[in-house]
């Protein structure tokens, strides 16, 4: 399976998260905003990157940008239930600035876990 990190300040949809995927045997990290998983991700790269979008400190769009600056290759799954912005406006920021896949919350675990199942069987993550 994968190595899975996620960056959600919400704990509750990160404990639900963490669940649902360590369920279908997914190794995984979590973390509460962009410049923990920042670190997270220098220490140990993953495969794929969850990210809320709206979050303190450091967003997720910010964070996908830098680790893309440093030039990791991995698929991410950007998360958003809105914000100022509007969902779907930001779900379409964050598909054209790089995210492979794009979740509205609320969304159902069956949504979260398919959405790893397609990118684990693409062959080619983003640069």
């Amino acid at each position: 399976m994968a190595r899975i990190l996620i960056i959600e300040d919400t704990e509750d949809i990160r404990k639900l998260m963490i669940r649902a995927l360590r369920r279908v045997g997914h190794e995984v990290v979590a973390v509460s905003d962009g410049a923990q998983g920042l670190r997270a991700f220098r220490e140990a790269p993953p495969e794929i990157v969850i990210t809320d979008i709206f979050m303190p400190e450091q967003d997720g769009l910010e964070t996908l940008r830098e680790l893309r600056r440093e030039g990791h290759s991995f698929r991410t799954i950007a998360v958003s239930g809105g914000g100022i912005a509007g969902q779907m406006d930001v779900l379409k920021t964050a598909r054209q600035m790089g995210a492979d896949r794009v979740l509205a919350k609320p969304f159902r675990i069956s949504e979260l876990t398919s959405l790893v199942d397609e990118l684990l069987k693409d062959e080619s993550p983003s640069p």
